[in-house]
């Protein structure tokens, strides 16, 4: 379960998680010779990428590159035209009650947050718990309200998503994936679409989750985030994985010319 948020200064490589290569766990997430295209276009060409238990894989890379697809296609948003997916040992169905009851395994945190603007707080991280977990109302409310405590909006819990800032929606959302308890959380550029002042206080929450040993892919543009708190780097360019390596050697040593362009392009801004 994760701790209250404390801050936490990314520029500092004494904070973060740090995840010996024997505290990772068995293989989780398991991608294999994926392949996707929106009609002639080959966005994932032949993905190969395993994830294991509590490790916290950072997805980097241009815009077009594919990363937000590969994250979407995990939890198939979006269907593949070739290749498995597997979610610890079991393959991702096509639809159909098996896919939603793998899916509850899958959390996933949006650009845009998705919450329901006509439902407050609480009953945005109580509805899955209660629809698809099945658990009664009561303690669906209970961890509910302990896990918008512990991502610092308990006190918004009556309120609805359009009384909130960017931020503390962001975290909401975050709450409410944690409800499902999930093997694995997605994070699709969740800070993009926040203004500078609030990106801090959503990756606080998130470098929280890492420390705590929560299995995390995240697709972001904050570098910050990626050098101090992924055990693993993963860089995407023209639908293909280029280059893999852990955060240390990726932004001191990257091997290839794609990453290197890349690296000196959004490390001077």
């Amino acid at each position: 379960m994760v701790e209250a948020a404390e801050p936490i200064d990314l520029s500092d490589p004494t904070q973060g998680p740090s995840i010996a290569p024997d505290q990772i766990g068995e293989p989780l997430v398991v991608l294999t010779g994926v392949d996707k295209y929106f009609g002639d276009l080959h966005v994932l060409q032949h993905i190969d990428l395993t994830v294991h238990k509590g490790e916290v894989v950072v997805v980097l890379g241009p815009s077009g590159s594919g990363k937000s697809t590969l994250c979407r296609a995990i939890n198939r948003l979006e269907t593949i035209q070739s290749g498995t997916i597997t979610i610890d040992g079991s393959e991702l169905p096509s639809e159909g009650k098996a896919l939603a009851n793998l899916r509850a395994d899958v959390g996933m945190v949006f650009q845009s947050f998705n919450l329901f603007a006509h439902k407050t707080i609480l009953e945005n991280v109580t509805l899955g718990p209660i629809k698809v977990r099945k658990k009664s109302t009561a303690e669906a409310k209970q961890r509910g309200m302990e896990l918008l405590k512990r991502v610092g909006v308990d006190s918004q819990a009556s309120k609805y998503p359009a009384q909130l800032s960017g931020g503390q929606q962001q975290r909401v959302a975050i709450a409410r994936a944690l409800a499902m308890d999930p093997k694995v959380i997605l994070f699709d550029e969740p800070t993009s679409a926040l203004d500078p002042e609030m990106v801090n206080e959503v990756l606080d929450v998130m470098v929280s989750l890492a420390k705590q040993g929560m299995t995390m892919i995240v697709v972001t543009h904050e570098m910050g985030f990626a050098r101090k708190a992924a055990n693993r780097v993963v860089f995407m360019a023209d639908g293909q994985i280029v280059e893999e390596a852990d955060p240390e050697t990726f932004f001191t040593a990257a091997k290839s010319h794609r990453a290197k362009d890349f690296l000196s392009k959004i490390l001077t801004h």
